[in-house]
């Protein structure tokens, strides 16, 4: 097991701005909305303006589904909130028309699990059925760790969590990055940042599930407007 694949409730970006990140973001939280918008500036505004942003909208799980081959995404360049709007749009057309949600060919979680599997069995690792099927199960093999980290936020951001705020580290196709997840009455998103120096210059990732896409639009219109000065 390779534990350096992912951590747990690590420090990240915004235990340098505040004392205590896991109570920042609760509703009987002073200054709760400003720390809401100095994170939302932080994580989001700044890499949208540097075009370092993309908008993965996630669906397909339903009804306590979790299969992974039923997980689809499709995956946007944003740069300002006009960007996330024609996102918005798209997935209103699809439901206004009974069309199928914008889906990418790539699988999220299918894909890398087979390739994972293959690979400790190549290296001559036997993998019982419930290793190969059961996430809790993946860490036993290399690359599992990480692909249940990230299973269990795409989970999270379907189905919902009581946290308010999370902050992982895990090992993504981009790289090493933060994850930094909110369940708020805002809404839902995770937002998966580089780590240090690197958040300048390496791409950062914005996840959701299209069932929040109207209320993180409300979200973005109240809050970035307020930094184009800064």
């Amino acid at each position: 097991m390779r534990y350096t694949e992912a951590k747990e409730h690590t420090p990240g970006r915004l235990h340098e701005l505040f004392a205590d990140p896991y109570k920042a973001f609760e509703n009987d939280t002073d200054e709760r909305q400003l720390h809401l918008h100095i994170m939302l500036y932080l994580l989001l505004a700044r890499p949208m303006a540097r075009g370092l942003m993309t908008l993965r909208v996630i669906h397909g799980w339903e009804n306590g589904s979790f299969e992974p081959e039923d997980l689809q995404h499709v995956d946007y360049a944003i740069h300002n909130v006009a960007d996330f709007k024609r996102v918005v749009n798209d997935f209103q057309q699809a439901s206004k028309t009974n069309a199928a949600f914008p889906t990418d060919n790539d699988a999220l979680l299918a894909s890398p699990l087979s390739d994972a599997i293959a690979n400790a069995e190549a290296d001559g690792q036997t993998l019982n059925e419930e290793t190969r099927t059961i996430p809790a199960r993946w860490p036993a093999f290399e690359g599992g760790l990480a692909l249940y980290t990230l299973f269990k936020m795409y989970h999270r951001l379907v189905y919902g969590e009581d946290e308010a705020y999370r902050c992982a580290q895990c090992y993504t196709p981009y790289g090493l990055r933060e994850i930094h997840e909110f369940h708020l009455e805002e809404g839902e998103f995770a937002l998966l940042v580089p780590t240090g120096k690197h958040f300048i210059e390496e791409p950062s990732l914005l996840v959701l599930h299209e069932s929040q896409l109207d209320p993180i639009e409300q979200l973005l219109e109240e809050s970035l407007p307020l930094f184009h000065d800064f």
